[in-house]
C-alpha cells in the first residue's frame, strides 16, 4: 500500500473509520438555497462514494442570534430534522461518515442581533454586538445541547463543536474579546467554563456512541489571543469532558496572517498539532494546506496527527482517497488553494465551486449525458479553457484534437506558476497532462492551427487561444526600458534594479511579488515563511505572534503605478487580496494611484499626478506593462469567414484579468453541451 498510514483505520472505540481523512467544514451556500439539501446530498456523497472516512458539514447555528447572516442555517427545532436527513441518509448509502459542526457567530455575524462575551466590535463586520447576559449564557448552551440531540435525530454520526477562527466560544476564551468580571470572565478558568459547559452538555444530550469533535484554536494569530500553556489546559479539560476528537483550529478570521491561500506552505500549522499531541491522549486531528496524500502521509508518518482535515482538496476531486488507493497519485486534480471559487464565492452570498472543478456543488447540474453520436473536434490553445474542455469532452467519448504551437500545455499557468508563492500551479498541469492521456486526447504540440491545418474533417471548432498584452499608447512605449509582463516571466528577460509596474491587477501583483523575491520563494521554506508572516514557531507569547515580522530585504526597488484613484488591488479576490498587499507592503513597493503616464524615456518615466496635475520622472531601469489583455480572436474570425462552426471560450472570448476560474468553467460546460 502506497499510503499506509493514511488508509488506515482509526479505532473510535464505538465506531471505526475507514481511514485518516477528515472532510473539514465548509459553507457551501447550498445550506439556504431552495432545494440545495438535496444538491448537498449528491455533493457529499460524492465525497463518501470517493473514500472519505468521516465529513463535517459547513456550519450551522444553534440559535437565530448565532446565525452568521440572516437567512443563515440553524438546526433548532424537529421540522428542521427532515431536511437534514436528506443528506445523511445519501451518505450512509455511499458509505460514508457525516457530522454536523454547530457553530455559533457570535461577534461575527453579520446582523444586527449579534452577541459576544462582551461588547467589543470585531473589525471585520459592520454590527456591534450585544454582551451576553448570564440567561443568554445558559440559554446558550441549551441550544448547543438541543442542536446536538436534533443532529443525532437527523442521522449524523455526530457533531463538531466550532471552538475556533474566532467565533462565539473562542471570543469567550481570549482576553481580546472577554473583558467580563463575572464567573464566566476574568481568570483563564472562568474563561473556558463556557465551551466546557456546552461540552458537557453535548455529551449529556447524545451519550458517549456518538462521535463529538471538539475544533480548538491552538493558534490565534492574533494580540490578546491564548497563550501555549491556556491552549494545552483547555484540550486537557476538552479530553476529560469526553471529547472524541479534538480538530486543529488556526488563526482567527480578523488575524493579518494569511493561513490557507496558495501563498502558505505545504502542512505551515501541523506542528502546533503535534506539540499538543505530547499533551494529550485523544485523537487529534490536523489541518491548513494539507493537499496531496504524500503530503498527508508524511504528516502521519511524523506523528503530526492521528488524521488529516483537507476540506477544499475534496472540493477539487471527490476521489482523491479512492486514487490514492490506487496509486492515482498522478490523476487527482489538487487544490491550488487560490480561494477564488469557493471562499470569496461564500463571504459573497453565492454558492461555492472551485476554480479547478467546476462540477463543485453542481453536482445534480454539470451532469454529462450520453452522446447520441461521436464527433471530431479540434480544440486550439492548450491553457485552461483548452485542456477543461478538451478532457472533458474526450471523457463523453468525443474525438478530440488539442492544437498548441508551444512545446507544452498550459498557456498562461505557465506564466503564472514562475510567481513566488503559486507554485500550487504546476500541479493543475500535472493533473491536466496525465489526464489528456488517460482520456485518448489527440495532443499536437509545437502546431500552428490555420484554416489549413484544420480542414481535416473537424465537425466542430473550439478556439480557446487566450489573450494578447494590450499595449498602452504612451510615447516612448517602444524604449528598451520597456518589457511586457511576458518578457519577464516566460522569457526570463534581465531587469534592473529599480523598477516601475505599469498596472496594478492581478498580473501588476504578480508581477511585482516576483520582481522583489531572488531565489527560493517563502512558500517553499516553511521557517521564512513564519519569519516573515511574524509567527512565533517557538509560541512564546500570545496567539503565536512574534514582536514583528523578519522580512529578507526585496530584490529590486519597485514602484507600482495604475491610472484609477481608487483603492490599488481593488479587484483582487475577496479573501487573499488584502494578503497580496501585505506581502508587497512588507518588501517595501511603493504604490501610486491617480497617474497619467506621460512618456517612457532615458531618464526613466514620467509621470503627471491627477490630483494636482505636477510632473515628476521615476528614475527607473525598466518600465513593465501589466497594462490588461486583448482577446486573441485573429484565427477564429479567420475561421468563421471560411464556414467552419467555430466556438470562442477562455481569454479568446473574454480577455478578463486572466479568468482562470471563468476559461475552466466555460470549458467544461461546453463540453458537457457539444
Amino acid at each position: 500500500m502506497k499510503y499506509p498510514k493514511l488508509l488506515e483505520p482509526l479505532d473510535l472505540g464505538f465506531t471505526q473509520l475507514k481511514n485518516r481523512v477528515l472532510m473539514g467544514s465548509m459553507h457551501t451556500g447550498l445550506e439556504e438555497e431552495k432545494g440545495g439539501f438535496e444538491k448537498m446530498a449528491e455533493f457529499y456523497a460524492a465525497r463518501a462514494r470517493g473514500g472519505v472516512a468521516l465529513m463535517v458539514t459547513g456550519g450551522i447555528s444553534p440559535n437565530f442570534r448565532g446565525r452568521l447572516a440572516p437567512h443563515s442555517s440553524q438546526l433548532s427545532s424537529r421540522r428542521h430534522v427532515k431536511k437534514h436527513q436528506i443528506v445523511t441518509e445519501a451518505v450512509h448509502k455511499a458509505g460514508g461518515k457525516i457530522a454536523l459542526q454547530i457553530l455559533h457567530a457570535g461577534r461575527y455575524a453579520y446582523h444586527p442581533l449579534s452577541v459576544s462575551a462582551s461588547k467589543i466590535k470585531s473589525p471585520i463586520t459592520p454590527f456591534t454586538p450585544k454582551a451576553m447576559t448570564e440567561r443568554m449564557i445558559q440559554k446558550t448552551i441549551k441550544h448547543y445541547a438541543r442542536c446536538a440531540r436534533l443532529a443525532k435525530d437527523a442521522g449524523y454520526d455526530g457533531v463538531e463543536i466550532m471552538g475556533s477562527e474566532g467565533y462565539l466560544i473562542n471570543q469567550f476564551i481570549v482576553k481580546r474579546t472577554n473583558k467580563r468580571t463575572d464567573s464566566w470572565g476574568g481568570s483563564y478558568e472562568n474563561r473556558m467554563r463556557f465551551p466546557l459547559e456546552i461540552l458537557k452538555a453535548v455529551k449529556d444530550a447524545v451519550g458517549d456512541n456518538f462521535i463529538t469533535i471538539f475544533r480548538l484554536s491552538m493558534i490565534d494569530l492574533v494580540d490578546g489571543g491564548s497563550t501555549w500553556p491556556e491552549v494545552v489546559q483547555l484540550a486537557k479539560e476538552v479530553e476529560k469532558a469526553g471529547a472524541t476528537i479534538i480538530n486543529t483550529g488556526i488563526g482567527w478570521h480578523e488575524a493579518r496572517v494569511p493561513t490557507i491561500t496558495t501563498s502558505v506552505p505545504r502542512r505551515a500549522f501541523t506542528w502546533v498539532t503535534k506539540k499538543l499531541r505530547e499533551e494529550v491522549n485523544v485523537p487529534l486531528i490536523t489541518s491548513n494546506r494539507i493537499n496531496m496524500p504524500e503530503v498527508a502521509e508524511e504528516v502521519l508518518a511524523d506523528d503530526c496527527a492521528d488524521m488529516v482535515s483537507m476540506a477544499r482538496p475534496l472540493l477539487a476531486d471527490p476521489d482523491f482517497v479512492i486514487k490514492a488507493e490506487k496509486d492515482q497519485r498522478q490523476l487527482i486534480n489538487t487544490c491550488i488553494a487560490c480561494n477564488q471559487a469557493c471562499l470569496d464565492h461564500v463571504f459573497k452570498q453565492q454558492r461555492a465551486t472551485c476554480l479547478v472543478n467546476p462540477k463543485a456543488c453542481y453536482e445534480t447540474e454539470l451532469v454529462a449525458q450520453p452522446l447520441n453520436f461521436k464527433k471530431k473536434l479540434a480544440v486550439v490553445g492548450s491553457g485552461p479553457a483548452g485542456l477543461a474542455f478538451a478532457t472533458e469532452a474526450a471523457m463523453r467519448g468525443h474525438e478530440v484534437h488539442l492544437f498548441d504551437r508551444a512545446k507544452k500545455v498550459g498557456g498562461q499557468f505557465n506564466i503564472a506558476n514562475q510567481i513566488p508563492g503559486k507554485e500550487e500551479f504546476y500541479e493543475t498541469l500535472r493533473y491536466y497532462e496525465h489526464l489528456l492521456e488517460e482520456t485518448g486526447v489527440h495532443l499536437h504540440l509545437e502546431t500552428e492551427a490555420t484554416p489549413e491545418t484544420l480542414s481535416d474533417g473537424f465537425e466542430e471548432i473550439i478556439v480557446a487561444a487566450g489573450v494578447l498584452p494590450r499595449t498602452p499608447a504612451i510615447p516612448g512605449i517602444e524604449h528598451e526600458k520597456v518589457l511586457s509582463y511576458i518578457d519577464v516571466l516566460l522569457h526570463k528577460k534581465p531587469v534592473g534594479e529599480k523598477v516601475a509596474v505599469i498596472g496594478a491587477g492581478g498580473i501588476g501583483f504578480d508581477v511585482s511579488e516576483y520582481l522583489v523575491h531572488e531565489g527560493e520563494s517563502p512558500t517553499l521554506n516553511l521557517n521564512e515563511w513564519l519569519k516573515e508572516w511574524g509567527i512565533d514557531r517557538l509560541y512564546e507569547d500570545d496567539g503565536g505572534l512574534l514582536d514583528k515580522p523578519e522580512i529578507t530585504p526585496p530584490a529590486r526597488q519597485v514602484t507600482m503605478l495604475q491610472r484609477k484613484e481608487t483603492k490599488m488591488g481593488k479587484g483582487l479576490g475577496k479573501t487573499t487580496g488584502w494578503i497580496h498587499r501585505n506581502s508587497l507592503k512588507h518588501k517595501k513597493v511603493t504604490m501610486v494611484t491617480g497617474v497619467n503616464y506621460k512618456e517612457v524615456n532615458d531618464e526613466g518615466l514620467t509621470i503627471e499626478y491627477k490630483s494636482s496635475g505636477k510632473t515628476e520622472t521615476l528614475a527607473v531601469d525598466n518600465v513593465i506593462i501589466c497594462a490588461g489583455q486583448l482577446p486573441n480572436r485573429e484565427l477564429a474570425t479567420q475561421l468563421e469567414e471560411q464556414g467552419f462552426k467555430v466556438h470562442l471560450i477562455g481569454g479568446a472570448d473574454v480577455a478578463a484579468e486572466l479568468d482562470a476560474k471563468r476559461a475552466i468553467r466555460q470549458g467544461t460546460e461546453l463540453a458537457l453541451s457539444i
